[in-house]
């Protein structure tokens, strides 16, 4: 489901008018693609957090531009805490579009009820449907991994239109039997190197 974001068109550019918009509460964007000029726009802070937090990617633009976007690229400040810019690709919500969506673990691992560690190995996928369909996050039961078990990319629950592009025996996430740790008095009596041939030698010295 695309997110609505109320736009002004920004007519000043250059780094102290992106100051200003930035100090003002508004996060600079551009507008580009399907062979129309590019618009420079600013989006309310409010509104960019709460795509973020929601992991909108389609975008229905209200206010100064009316149009249909996805987010292409979400540029962070230095600490990755505050959103700097967005750059907003023109698309038709009904045309297929290829992303990478996030991977949500659901349930408690069987395997972890006896001492395994759930491990994620995978984030997110590639996945292709509708622009205007793309979903927050794909499931991925857990529950019936035991001990060294894995769940693959093949495994997650995927909504109708939507198509698996990665690899679907890519593994996402393993139950791993933790390894037992040695003591360290054995440890530090490993870690001694056996003197070949010093032994040997006293016991013929002794002989003599």
């Amino acid at each position: 489901m695309a997110e609505v974001l109320h736009v002004e068109k920004r007519e000043q550019m250059g780094s102290a008018a992106t100051t200003r918009i930035r100090r003002s509460g508004r996060v600079p964007a551009v507008l580009y693609g399907h062979g129309k000029d590019n618009e420079h726009l600013s989006i309310s802070r409010s509104e960019v957090d709460a795509l973020i937090r929601h992991h909108g990617r389609a975008v229905e633009l209200q206010g100064s531009v009316t149009d249909t976007a996805m987010v292409n690229d979400v540029q962070w400040d230095a600490l990755g805490i505050e959103v700097l810019h967005l750059d907003l690709l023109r698309v038709n919500l009904k045309e297929e579009v290829e992303v990478a969506v996030a991977i949500r673990l659901v349930g408690e691992a069987a395997g972890t009820r006896e001492g395994g560690i759930l491990i994620e190995n995978l984030h997110e996928i590639e996945i292709r449907c509708a622009a205007g369909s793309i979903p927050e996050s794909l499931d991925l039961n857990v529950s019936e991994l035991q001990l060294d078990q894995h769940a693959v990319a093949g495994d997650v629950e995927l909504p109708s239109g939507v198509e698996l592009i990665t690899d679907p025996e890519t593994v996402v996430a393993r139950v791993e039997t933790p390894r037992e740790e040695v003591p360290a008095e054995e440890a530090a009596a490993s870690d001694e190197p056996e003197v070949i041939g010093k032994k040997e030698e006293q016991e013929e010295g002794e002989g003599e």
